[in-house]
Formats: C-alpha cells, sequence, structure tokens
C-alpha cells in the first residue's frame, strides 16, 4: 500500500490550488470584529452585566466558576469578556518560556560569534540585547525558545516573554528594555498584517531604526512584501542550521551598531 497502490494521498487541507500556502485574509479580523460587535448589540446588556458580576463574585472568593459560566454563556457573554473578569482576578498566567534550559548547539560553534557579540557589547558599552517575540494567536514557542538560548549562548542578552503577545506589548517592551534588535516568530499565517502592525508602531514610537527579523511559514511572494516593508532578514524552515541564524544576526547588528 502506497508503494504500487493509492499513491496519491488526499491534498493537504493547509494547500490551495493557486500559491500552495493558506493566507489570512486582511479583512478577515474586521468582518470577526463586526460580527463580535454586532453580536453584542443583539444579546439582553443588562443579563450579561449581572453574569459577570456574578462571576467576579465567586472568582474571587475561590469558588466553584462552572455553573455561572455556562450562565455566562447562555446570557451571551463573550470568550474575551469571560476571561477579561477572570484575569481581574487571577492574574494572566504565563508559561515557562524554555530558555533557561541548556542549549543544545556546542559552544565550540558559537565561540567565533560569541567573540563578535562580545566586541559589539564592548563599543556599545553595554551587552546587546534582543527581542524574541511572539506575536498573535500562535502558541508553537519550540522555535522562539531556540532562538532564545541560541542567543544567550552566543552572549546576547535575551528578552522573551511567552506567546500571544499583541504587537503594542512587544514594541512597549523593546522600548521599556532598550533592545538592539527585535525577532518575531509567527507560525499562525498572519505573518503580513502582525509584521505591518509592528513596523507601525516601531514608526510611531520613532525606533524604526531597530533590526527587525521575522521567521516562520512564509511564502516566497510574502518575503518579498515584507522585505520592502523594512525587515531586516526572513527565516523560514528552509534556514534550520541555528548558527548560521545566529552569524547572521551578529552580521545584522555589526553592520547596524559598527
Amino acid at each position: 500500500m502506497g508503494v504500487n497502490k493509492f499513491k496519491e494521498t488526499t491534498e493537504s487541507p493547509l494547500k490551495d490550488d493557486k500559491e500552495g500556502f493558506i493566507k489570512i485574509d486582511p479583512k478577515a479580523e474586521k468582518e470577526q470584529i463586526n460580527k463580535l460587535k454586532n453580536w453584542r448589540k443583539k444579546r439582553n446588556k443588562s443579563k450579561c452585566i449581572q453574569a459577570l458580576k456574578k462571576l467576579k463574585e465567586l472568582a474571587s472568593q475561590n469558588k466553584n466558576i462552572m455553573e455561572v459560566s455556562i450562565e455566562c454563556a447562555h446570557a451571551g457573554v463573550t470568550t474575551g469578556e469571560w476571561t477579561d473578569t477572570l484575569r481581574k482576578i487571577y492574574g494572566e498566567y504565563r508559561a515557562a518560556t524554555g530558555v533557561g534550559k541548556t542549549s543544545k548547539i556546542e559552544k565550540r560553534a558559537h565561540k567565533k560569534i560569541n567573540e563578535r557579540i562580545n566586541k559589539l557589547s564592548l563599543k556599545l558599552k553595554r551587552r546587546v540585547k534582543l527581542l524574541v517575540g511572539k506575536p498573535g494567536l500562535d502558541g508553537h514557542s519550540s522555535g522562539a525558545e531556540q532562538i532564545s538560548v541560541a542567543a544567550r549562548d552566543a552572549g546576547m542578552e535575551v528578552v522573551y516573554q511567552g506567546i500571544r503577545l499583541t504587537p503594542e506589548q512587544i514594541v512597549n517592551t523593546a522600548i521599556e528594555e532598550s533592545v538592539h534588535m527585535i525577532a518575531l516568530s509567527i507560525l499562525s499565517g498572519s505573518h503580513l498584517s502582525l509584521t505591518k502592525e509592528t513596523i507601525r508602531l516601531l514608526n510611531k514610537n520613532k525606533i524604526s531604526n531597530i533590526p527587525l527579523v521575522v521567521g516562520g511559514i512564509i511564502p516566497e511572494e510574502d518575503e518579498k512584501k515584507m522585505l520592502n516593508l523594512g525587515v531586516s532578514r526572513i527565516y523560514t524552515p528552509k534556514n534550520y542550521d541555528i548558527n548560521s541564524i545566529m552569524s547572521d544576526f551578529a552580521n545584522i547588528l555589526e553592520k547596524h551598531y559598527l
């Protein structure tokens, strides 16, 4: 089976006839937001307020919130409103980033890169600082963690705050931490819209001089668009050599700051 009979498999649902990739339509976000607004207009507002109030009270008393959560659903409370209410009580959960793990990359392979980063750090009079960001609804964090660990081993100070961040949160962190470079990992298919928004915010905050690189499942035609937007470098699954990526990071930093 599969050798001389039934060789062809069912087409992947992730592919289409034209480009081989299913990409997120930029209109989809606006359409979904409009649907959400219409939903909120049609529902019983007072029932929602009462259900959320009850949810907040029970959560703050550390009581079972299953029944009231069902009441919230029947009242038309959105998932976002439900989680926002609980976030105010419990705080926001952030999973361990995995950046503290030991790198599997041989330290010897990092020696030359480490020397270059140290030289640049002396020039800057402080340690080179890299911000690794995971914007959007993307839970695939292993790639970002590998880059974070490799960059740390190469001699950089790394700022990585985990998954599901907004472009605004990432840019604010870049400002607060005074980073020298930003690396975004986007595997959700929304690479164009998230990159555009990040660059818009970098320009708005007058820090567009910070080099920005992006990694993800990105079609070639989108690579060109993103490079034209001002992205310094794009990494896709074909760029699997971590040492080469770290060397590339060093090249970008040296070109920008030396």
